[in-house]
């Protein structure tokens, strides 16, 4: 599923060739997604301007005066940018025509994904109750510290709920963990403020990181010029079980937590 680092990705890939562009045609090819794409965004984006494209957690945001274009890209979702856009495929679902000529698509196998229409000012009900942005100022160094006190919970599930921050998906919960020296099954409540600031340092490290390298592909994602993200090669402990340590050459375990397989370094995590 693409995770911040590969949304924000996506979002730098695409934003300039869209912003600041004139939208002149609008094509629903399948309407079934998560929600069902709205029938009249023909009619509200065709001759409107996209001044930014944004990102909130892992939506992007296209905002167009007072209202938003939302696009969530689920599972198996990718937006990409042509030039010359080849012929419809299986699972296309979108195309948004540019006064530039460009066209971007919107592709999604597993229907997963969101492509909807947010009028005026009011915050969208799926943006209500986010927690920060783990590379913007609200998560400051002792943010954890506060978010945690009352969580008996794994930290590795309290890092990945998205009231206490945002975007910090599985690949980036394990990898941000071992960064910290932090065991993923820890009790929140029970670690210290001078490790949580550790945490969130590495959290903020390593979405940086895995920005920089164009995210991690593991099935579908690609970014807006069909690039695929390498930050995979280069993970500690997530998919390397029953591998060495990179850094102390102890056999790398994993549980499961929440559902989700975790990976962890039984001698650098404690």
């Amino acid at each position: 599923m693409p995770e911040l680092p590969e949304v924000e990705t996506t979002r730098r890939g695409i934003a300039p060739y869209v912003e600041r562009q004139k939208v002149t045609a609008v094509r629903l090819y399948d309407r079934r997604l998560r929600w069902p794409v709205p029938e009249d965004l023909p009619h509200r984006l065709i001759g409107r301007v996209v001044d930014r494209v944004e990102r909130r957690s892992k939506y992007l945001l296209f905002r167009l005066g007072m209202d938003t274009l939302l696009i969530h890209l689920g599972m198996t979702g990718s937006l990409r940018v042509y030039k010359d856009a080849p012929a419809k495929r299986i699972h296309d679902h979108v195309d948004l025509e540019f006064g530039n000529g460009v066209v971007l698509r919107y592709h999604d196998p597993r229907r997963f994904g969101a492509v909807l229409w947010s009028p005026g000012v009011a915050l969208h009900p799926l943006l209500v109750g986010l927690g920060p942005e783990p590379l913007g100022a609200d998560f400051d160094p002792d943010h954890l510290f506060r978010a945690t006190r009352k969580r008996r919970t794994a930290i590795k599930l309290a890092l990945m709920d998205n009231r206490v921050v945002v975007g910090v998906g599985n690949i980036y919960a394990n990898e941000s963990l071992f960064r910290a020296g932090i065991r993923p099954t820890r009790a929140a409540n029970r670690i210290s403020g001078q490790r949580l600031r550790r945490l969130r340092e590495a959290v903020r490290e390593t979405l940086s990181d895995a920005i920089a390298k164009g995210g991690s592909t593991l099935r579908d994602y690609v970014d807006g010029d069909g690039a695929a993200g390498y930050f995979q090669m280069h993970c500690f402990v997530y998919g390397r079980e029953g591998r060495p340590c990179r850094v102390c050459g102890t056999v790398i375990r994993s549980v499961r937590l929440g559902g989700r397989a975790t990976n962890f370094c039984p001698e650098c995590q404690r």
